[in-house]
């Protein structure tokens, strides 16, 4: 019990990984695609949405305590090995481009105080400097969660505080300085004829509004490391709120401050330019100070989930046995190292693609549908089943509604994501069936089972190879 997490942990942990470097560029982010009305409605979507697959999360992490793992196991448990793999994989990915994330943006923040128009050192986070910067930051994070995973806990609870001051900070310029007839102004962004309808504004909003909350799953990742199982859905729950009102607050005093047009032109992390904007130079320097305490933070509770997943998924035998090895300090080794060296892989290639931090959102975002859609469905098939809830009829009424709203939630998730990022996300499912294939040969089972399975491994395949090709060709827009 002395290496459990408790509900200060876990609830430091989860709002670390989901109050990370999206909050900070938010204002710029939302504004460049939809204006203050669109914006509202993209919050109420996605804070619905959010709210039903949080519950979707507890009611499974109660009523099926046995599963530990969260989405991995919800996956595999409702839906067979392929998807529970498939989900682990996806998972997998979206925490290792979301590392490589917090790694680019960290320097790019750190650019602020070292570059000039004549000298660029770290630029938008992918030079060769700022690579070489963000090598060492993941390597560290390395060392510092082998020494045990409560111990890097411990040490994110004291982060996670941290950041909040200069978000709040920021909060308490940006009510006084708010101005509603700015925000009014033009609402539905009609005088700006190239952001599209308020359909397509709110569609845009989605990939934004879902990146800033991914890592709400961290609690029911981590669950086997919990002290109980009450403690992962109160953590999900209390994070998921904070989280929410400081979302909310952020973007839609910005359009109080500044009007839609002047926001979407602003440098990120736009936080910084908007308080300066307020208070003066100190305002930026704050904030960027903050946005680097913040983001390693979030690097060090993502680098505890990422090595998480993994093992995981090797102990429920969706992975090679390698990946479940721990350390004599109770740390996921093996998957740990694998997962940096992931981190490592994915930052040389924004070296030489020039990626920019909301390229790899955009894909992270795109990577955790099927992880987040699997486990919402898996809930609503527990709640329709009605076997574990002890004639309870008013909490199952409750659960058949909130794993309904999630499930939806992700189709419409599907929707707003666009062909181009699904396409990229299956080229870089497709490596994952050789994982499998690995999986299955080390288990001495068939490579495939059944015809499920292998129309599943068909459309993989296709979808990765359209996006060989349209790559190829210049014609997939990322």
């Amino acid at each position: 019990m002395n290496n459990k997490l408790g509900l200060g942990a876990l609830t430091a942990l989860v709002l670390s990984t989901m109050v990370g470097a999206g909050i900070f560029s938010l204002p710029q982010n939302m504004a460049a695609g939809a204006g203050p009305g669109a914006v509202m409605i993209g919050w109420l979507i996605t804070g619905i949405g959010m709210l039903g697959l949080v519950r979707v999360f507890y009611s499974l992490s109660i009523r099926k305590p046995h599963l530990d793992g969260g989405v991995i196991a919800y996956a595999q448990a409702g839906f067979g090995d392929f998807l529970g793999f498939n989900s682990a994989w996806g998972f997998w990915l979206n925490t290792l481009l979301a590392n490589t994330s917090y790694a680019v943006v960290v320097f790019s923040a750190i650019g602020y105080f070292t570059d000039s128009p004549g000298n660029i050192l770290f630029g938008s986070g992918n030079t060769w400097q700022a690579m070489l910067g963000a090598t060492i930051l993941i390597w560290l994070m390395h060392y510092l969660v082998t020494r045990g995973v409560k111990e890097a806990a411990l040490v994110n609870i004291v982060v996670t505080f941290a950041k909040l001051v200069p978000l709040c900070a920021f909060l308490a310029f940006a009510v006084l300085a708010a101005n509603f007839d700015k925000f009014n102004m033009d609402i539905w962004a009609q005088n700006n004829s190239g952001l599209g309808n308020v359909m397509d504004q709110v569609r845009y909003t989605m990939s934004i509004t879902l990146w800033v909350f991914i890592g709400i799953e961290g609690a029911v990742v981590l669950s086997g490391r919990a002290k109980s199982r009450k403690a992962i859905g109160h953590a999900t729950i209390i994070a998921l709120l904070v989280a929410l009102v400081l979302y909310v607050a952020v973007t839609l005093f910005a359009f109080g401050v500044m009007t839609q047009q002047e926001l979407a032109e602003l440098n990120n992390p736009s936080m910084a330019l908007i308080l300066e904007h307020i208070v003066g130079p100190w305002g930026a320097w704050l904030i960027n100070i903050g946005l680097i305490v913040s983001v390693c933070g979030a690097l060090l509770s993502w680098t505890v989930v990422t090595a998480e997943a993994p093992m995981v998924a090797a102990k429920q035998g969706l992975f090679p046995q390698w990946f479940g090895r721990e350390n004599s300090h109770g740390a996921p080794i093996t998957a740990l190292t694998a997962s940096t060296i992931g981190v490592q892989a994915f930052l040389i290639m924004t070296l030489f693609s020039e990626s920019t931090y909301l390229t790899l959102v955009n894909i992270a975002t795109s990577s955790i549908l099927i992880p987040y859609g699997l486990s919402a469905a898996y809930g609503l098939q527990v709640a329709l089943k009605n076997t574990c809830y002890d004639g309870n009829n008013n909490a199952r009424r409750w659960d058949l509604l909130a794993s309904a709203i999630a499930t939806l939630y992700g189709t419409w998730l599907i929707y707003a994501a666009g062909l181009d990022y699904l396409l990229l996300v299956a080229l870089l499912y497709f490596p994952g069936l050789l994982v499998l294939f690995w999986t299955r040969r080390e288990r001495q089972q068939p490579l495939l089972k059944g015809k499920g399975e292998w129309l599943g491994a068909i459309i993989i395949t296709l979808m990765s190879a359209s996006a060989v090709v349209l790559l190829a060709n210049g014609t997939l827009n990322i």
